[in-house]
């Protein structure tokens, strides 16, 4: 057993909190290079940290020792949401994953997968006609608020209009609150983020009540009638499900994976995506390993342990960062490249090793409705489009905190295939994404 490199500091002047939301990926990328390996530990949020940046050091902490790395729960999600899926522990946390197991499968997983569909081939049959570029990361979050708003609360932009716009103006303002400085105060003409957001939730479980009171279809209904823990329980997962935080997940791998295949470079890769749905899933990982949505996520140890051969004390935190998980050169050969084809070679299933949506028995229980969406729209987009960036020549690097994309918002430009009379595309693609 070995002592973790780095430096915890001392309490609040030795915290590197804010260093670290900075720039994440440089932050990890200089101590893993300083200490020669790709675990170590420094302190955030005033607690001594392992910072995890392999493949087998993720693994770990999120399977084999899953029961001992814990989520925090003095968490600001914990306190948001309540006692959900993703934040509880133990026993209940199994509990409540069995309960909700169903409706993410099966039956209920193709009803979704109709109404994805539909969605897609509304909201995307436009983009040649607007005579401008398209701000696809804002294009793409509106598409997954429709979805998400449809899909868990029967909420349709197009028969609700105005319930619509409300909710999805008070998920913003949730969102913006938990993203700002944890602070609730509100004094006359002035409310903190925190505040507005804490108003925003109640106004949000106000209306989630009443469908759940009254809507007895869809997923709402079928919440409503599961066995959970107790009368708020249901509220608390469908605020979860509908909140800005699933539109901005989605909206950041449609981002990336429009600007991955963008241009003339890359029209031999969106044919073979268009004909072969294999391939389109493998691009759609090599998206994801490069431009995870989520920089990673955070545990507590709940009693001494070791962590990839290196001793970790009680109470330590513990933060896998995907981005450096995903271009660990040891799993992954030319981690930087975008090779989708390393998915049907050296890296052929071994999916397991990406943790964008989390990773061994606390993945996201959505997964599988997630890949669905991201299909369904990346197969409308190259079944029907060209595109290009427009500007030709624009900044691409990456902001990574709270979800990733690119800093200065993209503008692309698509045209209709049967507008331009091929099956390939014209425009400039970008030497470097």
């Amino acid at each position: 057993m070995s002592k973790l490199p780095g430096n915890a500091g001392v309490s609040v002047l030795g915290d590197k909190t804010l260093e670290f939301y900075r720039d994440p990926v440089s932050f990890c990328r200089q101590r893993a290079d300083k200490h020669g390996g790709r675990v170590f530990h420094s302190r955030l949020l005033n607690r001594p940290t392992v910072l995890v940046c392999s493949v087998l050091g993720m693994r770990e902490l999120l399977s084999e020792k899953s029961g001992v790395f814990l989520k925090d729960p003095t968490d600001l999600m914990t306190n948001v949401y309540g006692d959900t899926v993703v934040t509880t522990n133990g026993e209940e946390a199994c509990l409540l994953r069995l309960s909700l197991h169903n409706l993410f499968t099966g039956q209920c997983l193709q009803s979704s997968s109709d109404y994805i569909t539909r969605v897609c081939e509304r909201s995307l049959k436009n983009l040649s006609i607007r005579g401008k570029p398209e701000c696809v990361y804002s294009l793409f979050k509106l598409l997954g608020t429709e979805l998400v708003l449809g899909l868990f609360l029967n909420v349709r932009a197009e028969d609700q209009p105005e319930l619509f716009q409300e909710i999805m103006q008070l998920c913003t303002q949730h969102w913006h609150g938990l993203i700002s400085a944890p602070v609730n105060v509100k004094v006359p003409l002035w409310s903190s983020g925190l505040s507005t957001a804490l108003e925003a939730r109640d106004k949000l479980m106000d209306i989630i009540k009443d469908k759940l009171q009254n809507d007895k279809e869809g997923f709402v209904g079928s919440l409503g009638s599961l066995p959970l823990p107790d009368s708020s329980c249901a509220a608390q997962h469908l605020l979860l499900f509908i909140s800005a935080l699933i539109p901005k997940a989605l909206a950041s791998l449609l981002t990336s994976f429009t600007l991955a295949l963008s241009g003339d470079q890359q029209v031999e890769t969106r044919r073979q995506a268009t004909e072969d749905p294999g391939y389109l899933h493998r691009v759609l990982l090599e998206v994801q390993r490069l431009w995870p949505p989520f920089i990673g996520g955070r545990r507590i140890a709940e009693q001494d342990c070791t962590l990839a051969g290196f001793h970790v004390p009680k109470g330590y935190g513990a933060v896998y960062i995907s981005h450096a998980v995903h271009r660990d050169p040891e799993v992954f050969q030319q981690p930087d490249a975008f090779l989708p084809e390393r998915w049907s070679g050296r890296n052929a299933g071994q999916e397991h090793f990406l943790c964008s949506f989390g990773n061994g028995p606390r993945n996201c229980i959505g997964v599988k409705l997630t890949d669905i969406f991201l299909k369904e729209a990346c197969t409308y987009l190259l079944k029907h489009y060209d595109w290009c960036l427009d500007p030709p020549s624009q900044d691409l690097e990456y902001k990574w905190l709270p979800v990733s994309r690119p800093a200065n918002p993209p503008g692309v430009s698509f045209t209709r295939l049967e507008d331009t009379g091929t099956e390939t595309g014209s425009g400039d693609a970008p030497d470097k994404h």
